[in-house]
């Protein structure tokens, strides 16, 4: 897989998780035991901990391999992507480490401005690292 593939997987399963935390924390659920597989928050939650984990690497290889003076002059947005996307981690790590996982506390996940502001840096990085289109 190339930076760019990979950087872009994490961004997807970054992506797919919170819109799926989103319409579980609608479901005003307890827990979230006995959740069918494919339906499971634990599953997207766990997919974004793979995400989230080594994301800033992935992000600098993909500048790297696309111009290397763009991991230079990203060099301090990169960092803020990096703050956030640990915050986030961290965040994701803790309401693993439930035994119950309710809609409410996926909510109040939801509404952290680290994970809000993570995804707004992915849509940044994912535009600004993109291969230019082959002009023929």
């Amino acid at each position: 897989m190339t930076s760019t593939e990979d950087l872009r997987q994490r961004i997807e399963d970054i992506e797919t998780g919170y819109e799926f935390m989103l319409a579980y924390a609608a479901q005003g659920r307890d827990t979230d035991k006995g959740a069918a597989a494919g339906r499971n928050v634990r599953e997207y939650l766990d997919k974004m901990v793979l995400a989230l984990d080594g994301l800033s690497a992935a992000i600098a290889a993909c500048a790297n391999a696309l111009d290397p003076n763009l991991a230079k002059v990203g060099a301090a947005f990169f960092g803020a992507v990096d703050a956030d996307a640990r915050v986030a981690l961290a965040a994701i790590r803790l309401v693993l480490a439930r035994a119950d996982i309710s809609s409410q506390l996926i909510d109040n996940v939801n509404a952290s401005i680290h994970l809000r502001a993570l995804l707004t840096d992915l849509f940044v990085v994912d535009e600004a690292l993109r291969p230019p289109k082959n002009r023929t």
